[in-house]
């Protein structure tokens, strides 16, 4: 099952060509649909996503999932087929990432969120789907191809891998501690390392060792020299880490505005009355 659902994924997110020479506009869009989407299931995604007729679309190979997610996730788990697909919509400077997912089980948004700033990708709405459940881990890579492909901007080849890395890092830590706690962890660790410029792992070491605490989040010895391992990648790239932290705040105001608006109420509150509901009927068994 795991196999079918990381293959599924890797439609949305593998090919890494020349970056096309573009100046984008707000509203700009591009699609990317994974090579093993029968045309039924295309045709779905393409009118689930209200994808514009002369919209550019980029096709994700299984290929190009393993090659952006074969020192992470084996082999086997990876599959044979690209299937995830995604909608990029270039937003005003400065709006941040805005991102939404459907069917996918393994990846949370917020994670998507925090690769993507990594990747240096920014102010962009960002939809990413499936015909069926599929944990979402290759969608990263088709998202970084279409927006290279859309603004013109080349990023590079090193951090698209640590972007990657990143994803499937803070994935496979929220099955250990939870989802929210390993965002939360990468999130603040991200800031300190901002903030604090660490010049060695021990440094980072540190901040990691300060920030679990300061979050009441046990990790073990194997899980902080991973996380090191990880930050001190990205200390060696040509990160804008301002930029990666405008970003994700801009994220958290985004959900924040949501939850206080009335269509976030809503939304909510009818979560509240779901689960109301079941247990109703539950306590209705008993009765």
């Amino acid at each position: 099952m795991m196999k079918k659902l990381l293959s599924l994924l890797g439609i949305a997110v593998f090919s890494f060509g020349t970056a096309v020479s573009a100046d984008s506009t707000p509203g700009d869009i591009i699609v990317t649909l994974g090579e093993n989407l029968t045309p039924a299931q295309k045709e779905q995604l393409l009118e689930e996503m209200n994808v514009p007729q002369d919209t550019e679309t980029i096709t994700v190979s299984n290929a190009e999932e393993h090659q952006y997610l074969g020192d992470y996730i084996p082999k086997a788990q990876i599959g044979t087929k690209a299937i995830s697909s995604s909608k990029i919509t270039t937003a005003e400077s400065g709006s941040g990432l805005n991102v939404e997912t459907k069917n996918i089980t393994w990846v949370s948004k917020e994670m998507y969120t925090n690769a993507l700033t990594t990747a240096s990708v920014k102010d962009a709405d960002i939809y990413i789907t499936a015909p069926f459940e599929v944990s979402g881990t290759a969608a990263l890579t088709g998202i970084i191809k279409a927006y290279e492909t859309t603004t013109g901007e080349e990023i590079p080849e090193e951090q698209k891998q640590v972007a990657n890395e990143e994803m499937v890092t803070t994935a496979k830590l929220g099955d250990e501690i939870g989802k929210e706690e390993a965002t939360n962890l990468i999130e603040r660790i991200k800031e300190e390392v901002a903030a604090q410029n660490p010049q060695t792992v021990q440094e980072i070491q540190v901040i990691i060792n300060n920030i679990s605490n300061e979050l009441n989040i046990t990790l073990t010895e194997a899980q902080k020299n991973q996380l090191a391992a990880l930050f001190d990648k990205m200390q060696n790239l040509d990160i804008n880490w301002d930029q990666v932290n405008s970003q994700i705040d801009k994220a958290k105001e985004q959900w924040d505005s949501f939850k206080n608006s009335e269509e976030g109420q809503g939304f909510l509150q009818s979560i509240i009355d779901f689960l109301q509901s079941v247990v109703d009927s539950i306590a209705g068994l008993f009765k």
